[in-house]
């Protein structure tokens, strides 16, 4: 029998993506474009594909719960968003999670499963 793998923090899994040279974010900025951070590449829903999706709960505070989501845009380029989730969302109003939803997602990638 296969034992399970250890779980993960955000930093280790953010490390291992750093490791595999995935350091860009994606945010929503206050026009409520979501953006390359430092780039300034605007992206559309359509210009990107989750390719993996990680969470973290907190043990006690419902607050501590994170999703880091991976994405490849349509030239290949590797990003991550990063979105406390539940009532404690980074993003105030609908537009995060409209713009997530109509994100496609791709198999997860196994290269990514740490």
């Amino acid at each position: 029998m296969n034992n399970p793998k250890p779980m993960l923090t955000l930093s280790e899994v953010m490390e291992k993506l750093r490791q595999k040279g995935i350091t860009k974010e994606i945010l929503m900025n206050e026009d409520k474009k979501f953006v390359l951070r430092d780039e300034g590449i605007v992206y559309k829903p359509e210009d990107l594909k989750i390719i993996r999706t990680y969470r973290f709960e907190g043990a006690s505070d419902p607050g501590d719960n994170v999703a880091l989501y991976l994405l490849q845009d349509i030239y290949g380029n590797q990003a991550m968003i990063i979105d406390s989730y539940g009532a404690n969302s980074n993003y105030s109003g609908p537009e995060f999670d409209e713009f997530l939803k109509k994100i496609e997602e791709d198999e997860q990638k196994e290269e990514f499963d740490f």
